[in-house]
């Protein structure tokens, strides 16, 4: 199977060739997969070099002029090291602009740390207006590229990984799906985390919901799901843990309910290692999702019955 990045210069280039509005802007990372693209549009395939302030600000200025500009790089490079210009070059002149990483959270470990970015989607929770889309599947990936560069001129932040579940869905960039029913309590997985929270819950009598559209969060699929499954809820997200808990506050907040937020810890892990030790390490594998999960949906079931 491909990757979700091997999907995004052949979909990105399709584009490119029905749509005049679109233009790439690269920093030197996956030129290669332009190289076509950019002889059939040489006005519109820009590569800036290691120069990923000038990234956001050379997209910044092309949707000034009307353009929708896809800017790539991995995504340390892409929200991290240029925030300033997220902040201000899109958000504060109010333009938008697809941004699409690569590397996730820990996808190349022997880059090391310059090359995680496990809070990138904390980070722009901090700006207004942004469209976070977080596919588990390279079929996904295309799905939500396709549908970022189509829409209007928003701000969308595209996060493709290396990790991806067995199968695709039919997502449609807004919604979670209900991919199980249960009755005691609600697990929400996000992107490329489904396999293994699928694989961690079976036997327990829990809903899961799929999310690959982390903002806006989907407050009225959750507040659903809450009202048959009871409002213990679970979040196990691919980056910085805890990421969406407060929005899973917000949408039970009339309501009493407990959230747990697991995802990549905070502690740095120092050592290269693989992509299977550092989910291990961080809790994100189908053994200690099982026990996390378990031990908190049935620790709020005691505490009911207790207080009953």
């Amino acid at each position: 199977m491909d990757t979700m990045r091997d999907r995004f210069a052949p979909v990105v280039s399709r584009l490119l060739d029905e749509d005049p509005r679109v233009a790439v802007v690269l920093a030197e990372i996956g030129k290669d997969g332009f190289t076509e693209a950019r002889r059939r549009h040489p006005d519109r395939v820009v590569n800036v070099g290691i120069r990923e302030q000038l990234l956001i600000g050379t997209g910044a200025g092309l949707a000034l002029t009307g353009m929708r500009p896809v800017l790539h790089t991995f995504a340390s490079f892409l929200v991290e090291r240029p925030f300033e210009q997220v902040k201000l070059d899109l958000g504060h002149q109010d333009v938008g602009a697809v941004l699409v990483s690569a590397a996730a959270s820990f996808d190349w470990p022997a880059g090391g740390y310059t090359h995680m970015a496990p809070g990138d989607v904390a980070l722009l929770d901090t700006l207004d207006g942004w469209t976070v889309h977080v596919p588990g599947h390279p079929d996904e990936a295309e799905t939500l590229l396709r549908q970022a560069v189509a829409a209007g001129d928003d701000k969308v932040y595209v996060r493709l990984s290396v990790q991806s579940n067995p199968a695709g869905l039919a997502v449609d960039g807004e919604r979670f799906l209900t991919v199980r029913e249960g009755r005691s309590g609600v697990v929400v997985a996000v992107g490329p985390t489904l396999d293994a929270v699928l694989t961690a819950t079976e036997g327990l009598d829990v809903t899961v919901l799929y999310a690959t559209t982390v903002r806006p969060f989907d407050s009225a699929a959750l507040r659903r799901a809450t009202e048959t499954a009871g409002t213990d809820v679970v979040l196990v997200e691919p980056y910085l843990a805890g990421t969406s808990t407060a929005a899973a506050n917000d949408a039970l907040s009339d309501v009493p309910h407990r959230v747990l937020g697991l995802g990549v810890g905070r502690r740095e892990l120092r050592r290269y290692g693989r992509i299977e030790e550092h989910i291990a390490a961080h809790g994100l594998d189908v053994r200690s999702l099982r026990e996390r999960i378990g031990g908190f949906v049935s620790g709020g079931r005691r505490a009911a019955v207790q207080v009953g």
